[in-house]
């Protein structure tokens, strides 16, 4: 029996549709569509419980987007032969997801509730990460779930100078800009992306052409809902509160917690134990019998501290640690921290510190990338670590969560841009940063960190790179707004937005914006780009004190490389039977050799810890693709003796005939007693047959004529 699918088509600028589709599959879910473009098919499914679980204060959402290798007729790699955990690249599209969907929620709701997101079907020109928030709202929009929705994200890309909507993946490979926009009906709430050094008016101008599409996609989110019928979203009632003891707390502590944080104290400790004394000092004063619920308090409390904050930076123009709206934290950079590493640095602004590795590897070490999408590999890798004692916190190890991977992932985009091309660049690079402290922007750390390091280890980048992350402080009622640059993590946790810039001196190269607040204004958006370029500039002149340009040479114990061209005809030549040739070369110089055929031609990639070992493994190489030349001289070796001559390998596997006429000037009668077998003899290259493709070699022709010296 043949279900009947409710769909709605949107229509993209340049004419390419979108269908959403629900009422057909997933139906026991409270909500679930289908999205399709081209023949990519995304599959959403939402469930949320109907009771939240007591003394939960906050949503447990989550939001989990896999590929389903079936969906590219693929099989799984491994022994398992299945899908395993997520992968990094699945885990960034679900934090894409998750981070414009967490904050439409309703504050008070409570109850947990799992977004499920499946790639059904793959098309590899029409990529999955732009409509997967589509689909997860229209899951939402057709569901009795409380949500301030809807939203949607689009690509915005600038291919041969014309943004685009959601463009072809082939195309995407032209971009100068490529980013991700997520945003509701009026506000923009969520922008990521890369750039190749674009202005901060270009930026904008591909955000402001993004949101037009986005309205589009979340009007046809609205029609949707109207055509399933079912609008009415559910009643529940997540928090109790005493409106009584809020107002108590208030007036015990609102001034307080605003001298506070007047005081401008540098130390992040200080200023913690400055706050809880307020709230240590409120809880004293009701006693020891009162039944006051102290959950309550503290929620409350937190409430008023996070007024008084916002309160007095708006009022008073300073910051927490007494910094100026726009001022930058000290900063103190070194490079060369670690002697045995290929590059290293500690950059350290304020209480954020960073250390970072950059180690050259062979192709060898690539990462093989095997997804439903992607089959290939990847040459430059950024991995980003944020142990719990950076923060003074016990936690146990449990490796890289998603936090980790994503703010890895965003210092990635902002270095990758600076690289040398990848036929410029014969090495894997990777790049690890190791946040030691943390009070505040560690991924921009990373970025400044990582850029240091890069040019410490000699890699040949085209600029420094840097990093801000810019805060936001705003009054809805007066319009009274505050830009912070170098945000602290106390100001991201109070702010409004956390807007993560990086670039270079001549423009921005990956950005990372999340808006907590419902119609941010071109003004303002403004502002923060312009104060975060004096930032980001301001930081690259620190970072130039300590390095500005990369070493002249990469460290005597980084491996050496030398990449070489050769005809497709000799590839076999030197891997030789079986592999011979190539593993005896290794074996006898230490060094070593890939070989890779690309457009009909041999890439020979040799590495080696040495210069001995790679003039010896070169020259090698060297002596088996050298094409014979007539009249050059060269060392031979003799292979075999017959009555006619003697075969003399002259060059690596290209034997030529020595005519027992050109062994001497003298006639020879016979060959006995004139060659052996192994000895080396220096001949000349006097012909090639065209037709055979023989070499004649003679020795004679560099042998002095007989009675040359009697006539001198």
């Amino acid at each position: 029996m043949s279900q009947n699918a409710i769909t709605k088509t949107i229509i993209l600028p340049d004419g390419r549709e979108i269908i959403i589709e629900t009422g057909k599959l997933a139906k026991q879910a409270d909500g679930s569509v289908v999205v399709k473009m081209g023949n990519t098919m995304l599959l959403a499914a939402v469930v949320s419980n109907k009771e939240a679980r007591e003394g939960v204060d906050f949503l447990p959402l989550s939001v989990d987007y896999q590929e389903k290798f079936a969906s590219s007729g693929k099989i799984p790699g491994g022994f398992l032969k299945r899908e395993a955990r997520l992968s990094d690249y699945e885990i960034l599209i679900s934090r894409l997801v998750d981070r414009i969907l967490r904050p439409m929620f309703p504050g008070d709701y409570h109850a947990e509730t799992q977004m499920t997101i499946h790639m059904i079907s793959a098309d590899t020109e029409i990529l999955p990460d732009a409509l997967a928030a589509l689909a997860a709202s229209a899951a939402l929009a057709v569901s009795d779930i409380p949500f301030n929705g809807p939203i949607s994200e689009v690509r915005v890309a600038r291919i041969d100078g014309q943004l685009v909507i959601n463009p072809l993946a082939s195309d995407l490979q032209r971009a100068d800009i490529d980013m991700i926009v997520g945003a509701s009906m009026d506000s923009v709430a969520m922008v990521e992306g890369e750039m190749n050094e674009v202005s901060e008016e270009e930026m904008l101008e591909a955000i402001a052409f993004a949101h037009e599409a986005i309205k589009v996609q979340c009007q046809a989110q609205l029609e949707l809902a109207e055509m399933v019928g079912k609008l009415q979203k559910r009643e529940y009632s997540h928090e109790t509160h005493n409106d009584e003891l809020r107002q108590k707390v208030y007036d015990a502590t609102y001034e307080k917690a605003y001298e506070v944080a007047k005081r401008g104290r540098a130390n992040k400790s200080e200023r913690k134990d400055g706050f809880a004394s307020v709230l240590n000092e409120f809880i004293e004063s009701l006693g020891e019998e009162h039944e006051f619920d102290l959950g309550l308090i503290k929620t409350y409390y937190h409430d008023v501290e996070k007024e008084a904050v916002r309160n007095m930076i708006l009022n008073d123009r300073v910051r927490l640690d007494g910094r100026q709206l726009n001022e930058i934290r000290p900063i103190w950079s070194e490079v060369n921290y670690l002697p045995a590493t290929h590059g290293s640095a500690v950059f350290t602004r304020g209480e954020t510190q960073s250390l970072t590795t950059v180690t050259l590897g062979t192709k060898l070490d690539e990462q093989m990338i095997d997804s439903a999408m992607v089959s290939g590999s990847n040459k430059f890798l950024l991995h980003y670590n944020f142990p719990a004692f950076s923060t003074g916190e016990v936690k146990p190890n449990r490796g890289p969560g998603r936090r980790e991977i994503g703010h890895g992932n965003l210092a990635l985009r902002a270095l990758k841009k600076v690289l040398p091309a990848d036929a410029e660049n014969p090495y894997t690079i990777r790049i690890v940063s190791d946040i030691l402290e943390s009070n505040g922007s560690s991924s921009m750390a990373t970025v400044c960190a990582g850029s240091l390091a890069l040019m410490d280890a000699g890699v040949p980048v085209k600029d420094a790179v840097s990093g801000i992350a810019m805060g936001l402080i705003t009054d809805e009622k007066t319009g009274n707004f505050a830009v912070l640059s170098d945000i602290l993590g106390d100001e991201d946790h109070l702010g409004d937005m956390d807007f993560k810039v990086a670039g270079t001196s001549k423009g921005i190269t990956a950005c990372q914006m999340d808006i907590k607040v419902q119609g941010l204004s071109h003004e303002v958006l403004s502002q923060a780009l312009a104060q975060a370029k004096d930032g980001r500039l301001h930081i690259l002149g620190e970072m130039n004190k300590t390095i500005s340009a990369p070493a002249a040479d990469y460290k005597p114990h980084t491996p050496r490389s030398f990449n070489m061209v050769i005809d497709k005809e000799f590839i076999g030549a030197v891997i030789g039977p079986g592999g011979k040739v190539i593993q005896q070369i290794q074996k006898d110089t230490g060094a070593t050799i890939i070989i890779e055929e690309k457009n009909e031609k041999g890439h020979v990639n040799i590495f080696a810890s040495n210069q001995d070992s790679m003039n010896s493994a070169v020259s090698k190489v060297k002596a088996i693709v050298a094409q014979p030349e007539i009249g050059e001289v060269y060392i031979g070796k003799v292979k075999s003796i017959q009555p006619y001559g003697a075969f003399v390998e002259f060059m690596a596997g290209k034997d030529g005939l020595l005519h027992i006429s050109e062994i001497k000037h003298e006639r020879l009668e016979t060959m006995d007693g004139v060659l052996e077998i192994g000895e080396e003899v220096k001949v000349k290259l006097i012909d090639v047959d065209k037709k055979t493709g023989k070499f004649k070699l003679s020795r004679k022709a560099i042998l002095p004529k007989p009675g040359a010296e009697a006539q001198q």
